[in-house]
């Protein structure tokens, strides 16, 4: 069975120079996982955009309207990380997009990946922090809406808290989000997740390993999930330049392989997302990124 990833060549759009947010790496990442030795073939599948009734579900409409036409003020723009252009507006649509069809092909197969996603800084009325349409929200939202889930776990390993995931979720009994960060880390003020772990800044991986072991299974067999939604956010990383936790490469991929095993073992499909991760080495944040892919591939192999 080969790992499902969902990628589209719109994931990538043109910045101004020096833009600090590493937009190139979906691209790269598409390559590097094109050229890789996984222990499975990847099937390619390729998203469309987000429909507005999907948006609507977690987005304000007046928010969604003021996006799509270009009507957000400077200090909104500001807040996003980017100045308004309609490729941007079509890059966050297929990348949410993506989230819905990685929630799809997972409820079928077990496991699956996208090669973006994870922007869980999306409130119900504004962007923040690169984060205009909170995927992760939008496709729990959708597959509660469509009856296909009941339940939704999102474990949210970004160096950054999810907050707002945790805000659109407050009052949802159907979500339930688990968030581990770096307590002095972006944002500044927290939301309240359902469960969150605050870590202490150059945390390394086998402290960070311990911290994931001591609650993932307990929640698993509490809440019996549905669907697990998983943000991989590869800012933990010594290297990256937002993030205060210092795990290894190899701890990346042990964390992501931890996850997808213990939800692979109690047969909880799996809709994995990159998440946050920022250095200007393109190449080698693209390489972390596809730590994901590879531990999916792994663990689909594993059986």
């Amino acid at each position: 069975m080969p790992l499902t990833v969902i990628h589209h060549p719109g994931y990538t759009i043109e910045l101004p120079d020096n833009h600090p947010f590493p937009m190139l790496k979906f691209r790269v990442l598409r390559e590097q996982l094109a050229k890789a030795q996984l222990a499975m073939p990847i099937r390619w599948e390729t998203p469309q955009p987000v429909s507005l009734q999907a948006l609507h579900r977690v987005h304000s409409e007046e928010y969604i309207s003021a996006l799509i036409n270009g009507q957000l003020d400077p200090a909104a723009q500001r807040r996003s990380g980017f100045g308004w252009s309609p490729d941007l507006v079509e890059r966050v649509r297929l990348e949410t997009g993506g989230t819905l069809l990685t929630v799809e092909a997972a409820l079928a197969k077990g496991l699956a990946c996208n090669s973006a996603g994870g922007t869980h800084h999306a409130h119900a009325d504004a962007a923040s922090g690169y984060c205009l349409i909170n995927d992760l929200a939008v496709a729990a939202a959708d597959a509660l809406a469509r009856g296909w889930v009941s339940r939704v776990l999102i474990v949210d390993l970004d160096v950054h808290q999810g907050d707002g995931t945790a805000r659109l979720f407050t009052h949802e009994a159907g979500v339930f989000t688990f968030s581990i960060h770096a307590g002095r880390n972006f944002p500044a003020r927290k939301a309240r997740s359902d469960l969150d772990i605050a870590l202490a800044n150059g945390l390394e991986d086998a402290d960070y390993l311990s911290a994931l072991q001591a609650r993932l299974p307990g929640l698993l067999a509490a809440y019996q999930p549905d669907l697990v939604l998983y943000d991989a956010g590869v800012d933990v990383h010594r290297d990256d330049r937002l993030g205060y936790l210092s795990l290894s490469d190899a701890g990346l991929y042990q964390r992501d392989f931890y996850v997808l095993a213990a939800c692979r073992e109690r047969n909880i499909p799996v809709a994995a997302v990159i998440g946050g991760g920022y250095d200007r080495d393109i190449a080698a944040l693209a390489a972390r990124h596809a730590q994901l892919h590879r531990a999916a591939a792994d663990v689909l192999a594993s059986g």
